[in-house]
């Protein structure tokens, strides 16, 4: 664990974890074993992160994302399985346009 990396509470470090400096861990969440999280990284409450994979420096990953694959260096990912933000909101929207159509 980095210098200066804040860690908050119910939050399971797996085996063998290497976190960065200065990142901020937040709540309920669950980081398997051999994860690499580089340094500045912002993770969202009761996210998790599955095993063997990075988070790139400066990432951030919002609340209640599932992790499944590894995170660019600067990128923001959210959702369950997680991508980049911009395509989570879009899917949102369209889900969402569908969902009133299909009322009608």
């Amino acid at each position: 664990i980095g210098a200066g990396t804040r860690i908050d509470n119910l939050v399971q470090i797996g085996h063998n974890v290497r976190i960065g400096r200065g990142c901020v861990i937040v709540a309920l969440t669950g980081i398997a074993g051999s994860a690499r999280l580089g340094n500045g990284v912002v993770v969202g409450g009761q996210a998790g992160i599955a095993g063997h994979l990075t988070i790139g420096d400066g990432a951030q990953v919002a609340a209640r994302s599932g992790i499944m694959r590894d995170v660019e260096a600067g990128s923001t990912v959210c959702g369950m399985p997680a991508v980049p933000i911009k395509q989570y909101f879009r899917q949102t929207a369209a889900l969402t346009r569908l969902a009133e159509r299909k009322g009608s």
